[in-house]
């Protein structure tokens, strides 16, 4: 109940469904004299904070504010040696990102474009650490049906060359507060390599961390266009803040929830 709670709650807060049933509720109270006012404020707020999350600009410095924490993992070029830090880790896990499914369609067109990322960077990881297994999770996507997540994931990674029987699925974790209780459980206290999108792998490290996961953050799936936001990007409006601004308000939601729980 609560795991579901928190999804209907944290989508009604993600900046458009939030502006949209503010303007809505707005209009509503302006058609009665005594609270024409306060729908009026409504109204503004809901489109000013409309505004501010489809600009470009604003977009970008708030994800970065999540993406910029941990760096990328470096090219791994062929017969150089790891870094210290990858090279004794003895698992690379790489959380869900959500898929949908239709028959006969292959894994690479079914999983979503930030679980794809994660997948691809997961197997360049593992292809150069041999005695490293694979650890994929997410579990079956309830209203479309076919195979779980990780199987989706794992399937994917076998076609781009890592060994089946060097992955480990996941399919019973339904956030990424599960998954971490789950990989420990796989782990039991050897190293990680966390292998998610870098607007989230704050949180995911921190609760990983908090499972007592000897995590090491490999951010892959980057929404934000250069390390910082451009000054002309403050001049425009599109999906694409939009999308930036959306990820960073569900990860600040999802960190105070975890916080306040004692978490993370």
């Amino acid at each position: 109940m609560l795991f579901w709670l928190k999804k209907v709650v944290g989508y009604w807060l993600m900046p458009l469904p939030f502006s949209l049933a503010l303007i809505v509720v707005g209009v509503v109270l302006m058609r009665s004299t005594a609270r024409r006012s306060l729908g009026r404020g409504l109204v503004a707020s809901g489109a000013l904070w409309l505004l501010l999350c489809t600009n470009s600009g604003v977009g970008t410095w708030m994800v970065r504010n999540f993406e910029g924490r941990f760096p990328s993992q470096p090219a791994l070029v062929a017969d150089a040696p790891l870094s210290d830090a990858l090279a004794r880790c003895e698992f690379v896990a790489v959380l869900g990102g959500g898929h949908t499914y239709v028959p006969d369609w292959p894994a690479n067109n079914l999983l979503s474009p930030s679980a794809l990322a994660r997948v691809v960077e997961g197997v360049r990881l593992v292809r150069r650490m041999p005695e490293a297994r694979l650890i994929v999770s997410g579990p079956v996507n309830e209203r479309g049906g076919g195979p779980s997540h990780a199987r989706l994931m794992a399937d994917l990674a076998v076609s781009l060359g890592v060994d089946r029987a060097r992955i480990h699925e996941i399919d019973t974790a339904r956030d990424t507060e599960e998954e971490a209780v789950a990989i420990s459980a796989l782990a039991k206290g050897k190293p990680v390599a966390v292998v998610t999108s870098a607007w989230h792998l704050p949180r995911a490290v921190a609760l990983c961390q908090r499972q007592g996961i000897d995590a090491l953050p490999c951010p892959a799936d980057y929404t934000a266009p250069t390390d910082r936001a451009i000054k002309s990007d403050f001049y425009k409006w599109n999906l694409g803040g939009l999308e930036r601004s959306t990820k960073a308000v569900y990860e600040f939601i999802g960190t105070v929830w975890a916080r306040v729980r004692g978490k993370a």
